[in-house]
C-alpha cells in the first residue's frame, strides 16, 4: 500500500498548488468523454485542503463535467462511428452499446441520471446519448441533477466533517482509492456483462 501513500501525497500536493482548479476542470471535462479516472479523486483532497472553497470546487466539477458530457453527446451525435466507437471500443464495451440503446428507449432520463451519479461510466452515457439521439435538454437536465447530487454530496460531507474527514482519509486513503477504483471497474463490468 506504499504506492497509495505516495499517490495520496501527490494528491495533497496538487490540491495545494495554484493551478489545481485548472487541473480539476480538465479532469472533470475529459472524464465525461474518455478519461478513466473520476474527478472525485481530486475533488476530495482539494476540498479538504481548502474547506471553505469546497462548494466552489464541486461547482467546477459540475460545470465542466456537464460541458464534457455535452461534448461527448455531440461526438456521439456527429462522430460516433469515427470517434465515439473508438472510445467505447477502448473500454471493451462495443457489444453492450446496443443494450444501452434499449436502456435509453425504456428509461430515457433515468438512464442518464443513473450513469451520472453511479460508477457506471458517464462517458459511455454521454457518447451513446448523442448517438441514439436522446433529447439534448433531457440529457443536460438529468446530467446536472445527477452529477450535481454526486459532487455536492461529497462537498457537503467534506464541509460538515472537515478535519475529521481529512484525518479519516489520511489513515485510510489507500482503501478509499482502491474502493473508488473498484467501483469504477465494477461500473465497466456491469455495462460489459449486461
Amino acid at each position: 500500500m506504499l504506492i497509495f501513500q505516495k499517490w495520496m501525497g501527490k494528491l495533497w500536493d496538487l490540491a495545494a498548488r495554484k493551478g489545481a482548479e485548472k487541473v480539476l476542470m480538465l479532469v472533470a471535462f475529459t472524464e465525461s468523454i474518455f478519461f478513466p479516472i473520476p474527478q472525485d479523486l481530486l475533488l476530495i483532497p482539494m476540498g479538504l485542503a481548502q474547506r471553505k472553497k469546497v462548494f466552489r470546487l464541486a461547482t467546477i466539477c459540475l460545470i465542466f463535467s456537464v460541458l464534457g458530457g455535452v461534448t461527448g453527446y455531440l461526438i456521439g451525435l456527429f462522430f460516433m462511428e469515427l470517434v465515439g466507437m473508438a472510445i467505447i471500443g477502448f473500454y471493451g464495451l462495443v457489444e453492450q452499446y446496443e443494450t444501452i440503446q434499449v436502456w435509453y428507449d425504456r428509461y430515457d432520463a433515468w438512464a442518464v441520471a443513473v450513469a451520472g451519479i453511479s460508477p457506471i461510466p458517464y462517458k459511455v452515457c454521454s457518447l451513446s446519448a448523442g448517438a441514439f439521439r436522446i433529447n439534448l435538454a433531457v440529457f443536460i437536465i438529468a446530467s446536472v441533477l445527477s452529477r450535481g447530487a454526486r459532487f455536492y454530496l461529497i462537498a457537503g460531507l467534506i464541509y460538515w466533517q472537515g478535519d475529521r474527514a481529512r484525518l479519516f482519509l489520511e489513515k485510510r486513503m489507500d482503501k478509499f482509492i482502491v474502493a473508488t477504483l473498484m467501483l469504477v471497474l465494477l461500473g465497466f463490468i456491469f455495462i460489459r456483462f449486461i
